[in-house]
């Protein structure tokens, strides 16, 4: 079998960041990755979930709306995938988007998007807060973030 292209990738030495994961067609999907390498420093599941509603919210009421195809998390819980249509949304656009979503998520004020059990399976775990402090510490990361840095780490 083919193996998948992000299993070719050094899980034991990848930084938090953003990458280019994956090119379809018009689709790119952007790799944010949360993990630090070798500490096994996860996302607990209230901070996955939590960081996931605001900014699959805010990337959905964007200008760029229509650009974005998906965003939610990792099986292996380790960060995010962002799946946009590149015939709308440049790869430079890609991370301006991004980092502004994060910073307004770290700044969101209002009641936790989907915290109910008729909009989400397991709104229990989320927590306003705690998914503010989340997108504050990445959108701390991704400030000043280009595109040259999208490149996996060798």
């Amino acid at each position: 079998m083919e193996r998948i292209a992000s299993f070719t990738v050094n899980h034991n030495t990848l930084v938090p960041g953003l990458y280019l994961s994956r090119r379809d067609g018009d689709i790119i999907t952007l790799d944010l990755r949360f993990k630090k390498p070798n500490t096994g420093d996860l996302l607990s599941n209230s901070e996955l979930h939590s960081a996931e509603h605001l900014i699959a919210t805010l990337l959905r009421n964007s200008a760029d709306k229509e650009a974005v195809i998906y965003f939610g998390p990792m099986g292996c819980q380790t960060g995010f995938y962002f799946l946009f249509d590149s015939r709308r949304l440049s790869l430079a656009g890609a991370i301006a988007l991004l980092q502004q979503v994060f910073r307004q998520a770290a700044k969101f004020s209002g009641p936790m998007p989907g915290k109910s059990p008729v909009e989400c399976g397991n709104y229990i775990n989320l927590d306003l807060e705690t998914g503010k402090a989340v997108c504050r510490w990445y959108a701390d990361l991704l400030d000043g973030w280009t595109e040259e840095q999208l490149a996996y780490p060798e």
